[in-house]
């Protein structure tokens, strides 16, 4: 859910084949514990049920604990999930209070982005940066999930929806990565990236990985996409040979783009890189 199609495809079809099962589109609706056997029994919005379970994890997420702090005697407002209500300064709106992290409207429940936007806010408040503040635009994110997954900016449709069809282009590439040459061909885990350009300069508005190592690769592309990359900025980056993430920088047509009548043309090297 909020990933790129071309993620949720591959993740969907290899959770599968690595041997966990997926029901999809059905939620627990109750479990029930026998007392013989003390084996548990879910039972799904769908009306199967699923026997002989030993244990029984849900991920339901997290509300914060601010009821009891007070909150309603500083002026401090709440939303409907007790989250403290703050701009994009970190603000509560009263004087001297401030709020940074999961237990605040940012929207962003990563340790990463608290420390960023806290210490923005420090060299606010201490340093003499009146202006400064946590950009929450483009945050790379990361799943570890088997494989991982990394993604940063827009998925394709919310570019689309964004940006219109007309005025946006996807590259994508989806291979089995030199890492798994040797193995079994059933051992060998696979490796999907893709390019979300937007404009007639192809700026890089989404990038998407989802394989081997795409968690310490996307450190990397999330600096120039924040940079404001284009496609051609990515074309005129010499690959890395043997990598998995040099595909990213030779995506077809590498270094060249549609001429809008059915052919390409020759992209040249940006100026001022």
């Amino acid at each position: 859910h909020g990933f790129d199609p071309l993620v949720q495809e591959i993740i969907n079809a290899e959770i599968p084949r690595s041997g966990t099962q997926l029901l999809t589109n059905t939620q627990v609706v109750a479990v029930e514990k026998d007392a013989a056997s003390g084996k548990l029994t879910a039972r799904l919005a769908s009306g199967e049920r699923l026997t002989s379970l030993d244990c029984v994890l849900m991920a339901i997420g997290r509300t914060p604990v601010t009821a009891e702090l007070g909150l309603e005697a500083t002026g401090v407002q709440l939303d409907g999930k007790g989250r403290v209500v703050v701009d994009e300064k970190q603000e509560t709106g009263v004087s001297g209070l401030y709020c940074l992290g999961d237990a605040s409207t940012s929207g962003f429940e990563l340790t990463p982005v608290a420390i960023a936007a806290g210490r923005r806010l420090a060299d606010r408040i201490f340093g003499g940066a009146a202006d400064a503040k946590f950009e929450y635009a483009n945050i790379a994110t990361v799943v570890f999930s088997h494989p991982t997954i990394g993604t940063i900016g827009l998925t394709e449709p919310q570019a689309r929806e964004a940006y219109g069809d007309a005025n946006v282009k996807a590259y994508k590439s989806v291979f089995k990565p030199m890492h798994f040459a040797l193995c079994e061909e059933e051992a060998k885990k696979p490796m999907a990236m893709k390019l979300v350009c937007a404009g007639e300069e192809e700026r890089v508005v989404g990038l998407h990985v989802i394989g081997i190592a795409a968690d310490e690769m996307l450190q990397g592309f999330a600096v120039a996409v924040k940079m404001g990359a284009t496609k051609a900025d990515f074309d005129h980056a010499c690959a890395i040979h043997p990598t998995a993430a040099e595909e990213f920088v030779t995506m077809g047509p590498w270094g060249a783009k549609p001429d809008g009548q059915g052919g390409i043309v020759p992209t040249p090297v940006p100026k001022g890189r």
